[in-house]
């Protein structure tokens, strides 16, 4: 099967990207995110001025960056499901932001190991 479709399957792609830039949009609006990437832009400057370890930085800066992008959709979805205060809601944000920090932290190691 081909990547044709005709004019239908173009409107379906069309619309598929169109929600990847506007999830992208509302993740600007989230302040961690934010934060996030200007750490990732620090980390490829670093990167460039060095001469070592662009492709890591940025694999590493990519894993950060959806991972956040997952957490910001859990906690949304969390407080769709759980609207008022849930031990196990809290639990899943926990989580969530948890896996943030292993990356981050995995990122942070990454940087460590390719610049010195």
């Amino acid at each position: 099967m081909g990547l044709g479709g005709g004019p239908v399957a173009v409107r379906g792609r069309w619309r598929s990207a169109k929600a990847a830039w506007n999830g992208l949009a509302l993740l600007w609006l989230e302040t961690n995110f934010r934060i996030e990437l200007a750490g990732a832009a620090l980390a490829v400057a670093i990167s460039l001025v060095l001469g070592r370890g662009l492709v890591a930085i940025a694999l590493a800066c990519g894993l950060v960056l959806s991972l956040e992008a997952v957490n910001t959709a859990a906690e949304r979805l969390v407080d769709l499901a759980s609207p008022g205060w849930s031990a196990a809601a809290g639990r899943v944000k926990d989580l969530t932001a948890g896996a943030v920090l292993i990356a981050a932290c995995a990122a942070l190691a990454v940087g460590l190991i390719s610049w010195l």
